[in-house]
């Protein structure tokens, strides 16, 4: 199949959605599909692109599912959507966050023929979804088959937008990340707790992360933190006493290498994200490698972790329970052990070869059903109906 991916944010910028595409066009090229995906970049001259990636044009910061989001959106973008839509000549279009007022959302206006979409956020209270439902409703009429990657992405989009979902999980290369020599220096004698994420994003919980290590530093002198991600930290590190501070490691953003290490150098991997997961590929990545994993017990980290049997879970936004989980784990290297084990035997079920076929059987049914067996042509073409090129013309919901 010729199969075109959209993505509604920023590629040049680490998160869930993007990495979730990429892996996913990997995955596809490799099973012999050929594919294309769309997506806003900031810099498309100065990003190291795949060659599978078009850029749909600078992306602006907007808030959005209680976070930050760089989305591309308005006329300009709706009319570079349409002519890589006339000129894909794709047989399916498989469009992510299609409620994302950015390129997903103009893209499901502008096609029409076999569509398919994926849902990954988890927001029981989406204002934007709400106020912008008659629009959406323009969009959500269109799609043939619709893929939830978790149990809350898929009461999402029931709550809010109707009809229901099939559920495909997020997926992981597991074999990326199974082996890796640590970091230099890591995980060291002291003991040393790993984190990989957003470092100026509140729901991330670094701050939290950051309170239990200054209640554990006291009693465990030589225990450092592993903290990797973009972003600035300086509002999360400015609760750690000074004297602790050269014990928390900052090493930025990390290429695909050195993350895939980062998982393998700690004793303990660290997920206290507050909220607003739909799934959670941190986890996976860490389960792939192997790691001891401590998690907030959010709803998307416990199915995931199998409700505590592949990973320690702590009362979300708590601290002191934080603590006191991730020294129980420090203590005993045989219950990391055995979660090490019950991690790489769980994470198995979210490997991209399993994955990425349930999303190709996805497309071949509504090639099947959605395109000709509906009396439509196969294939993916353009919508010139005038209702679509009105809200293409406006570009944005």
């Amino acid at each position: 199949m010729r199969v075109g991916l959209v993505c509604p944010y920023a590629w040049d910028v680490p998160g869930g959605v993007q990495q979730h595409v990429g892996d996913l066009a990997e995955a596809l090229v490799g099973m012999g599909h050929e594919v294309s995906v769309l997506a806003p970049v900031g810099d498309a001259e100065g990003s190291r692109l795949p060659d599978y990636l078009v850029p749909a044009g600078k992306p602006v910061p907007v808030p959005y599912n209680g976070s930050v989001a760089r989305l591309s959106f308005g006329p300009r973008i709706a009319s570079r959507v349409r002519r890589w839509i006339a000129e894909g000549g794709f047989d399916v279009l498989h469009i992510h966050e299609p409620s994302s007022p950015s390129v997903s959302l103009l893209a499901c206006w502008a096609a029409d023929g076999p569509l398919v979409a994926t849902f990954h956020t988890s927001n029981p209270r989406s204002r934007a979804m709400a106020v912008s439902s008659p629009a959406l409703r323009s969009a959500m009429e269109k799609i043939n088959g619709r893929i939830a990657v978790s149990e809350a992405a898929r009461r999402t989009l029931v709550e809010h937008l109707g009809g229901d979902a099939v559920l495909i999980p997020n997926g992981v290369s597991v074999r990326r990340f199974a082996q890796a020599d640590p970091l230099p220096g890591w995980p060291g004698e002291g003991g040393s707790i790993g984190f990989l994420g957003r470092l100026d994003e509140p729901r991330k919980g670094l701050g939290v992360l950051l309170e239990a290590f200054t209640l554990m530093a006291p009693a465990r002198p030589s225990l450092r933190l592993l903290v990797a991600g973009p972003g600035d930290p300086s509002a999360a590190m400015a609760a750690v006493p000074e004297h602790l501070r050269e014990r928390v490691v900052l090493l930025g953003r990390l290429d695909d290498e050195d993350k895939v290490r980062a998982y393998h150098s700690a004793d303990v991997f660290c997920a206290p994200n507050l909220g607003g997961e739909s799934f959670g590929i941190v986890l996976t990545e860490a389960m792939a490698a192997g790691a001891a994993v401590v998690a907030s017990d959010i709803p998307a980290f416990s199915a995931v972790l199998d409700g505590g049997a592949a990973g320690e879970l702590f009362t979300a936004g708590d601290p002191a329970h934080l603590a006191e989980r991730a020294g129980v784990l420090l203590d005993a290297p045989e219950r990391r052990a055995e979660l090490s084990l019950s991690a790489r035997q769980a994470v198995r079920a979210y490997d991209w070869d399993t994955v990425a076929a349930d999303v190709a059987h996805v497309y071949r049914t509504v090639l099947m059903w959605g395109g000709a067996g509906n009396g439509h042509p196969q294939g993916v073409r353009l919508d010139t109906g005038p209702r679509a090129t009105a809200l293409l013309r406006r570009g944005a919901p």
